[in-house]
C-alpha cells in the first residue's frame, strides 16, 4: 500500500508541474485516503486490536 501512496504522490507532483490541476487533485486525494487507511491500521496494530502473524 505504501507503494501506491508514493506512486500517487509522484503523479500528483508531475501533474501539478504540467498544469493539470484536476489530475493532481485526484491523485493527492487518493494518496491522502490511503495514508489515512495506513495510519488507522498502524494504530490498531499498535494497540493490539489486530494480530499480525
Amino acid at each position: 500500500m505504501l507503494r501506491w501512496i508514493i506512486i500517487l504522490l509522484i503523479i500528483a507532483a508531475a501533474a501539478s508541474l504540467l498544469g493539470m490541476p484536476a489530475l493532481a487533485g485526484a491523485a493527492a486525494t487518493g494518496a491522502r485516503i490511503l495514508i489515512g487507511i495506513v495510519l488507522i491500521i498502524f494504530l490498531l496494530v499498535l494497540f493490539g486490536v489486530f494480530a499480525v502473524t
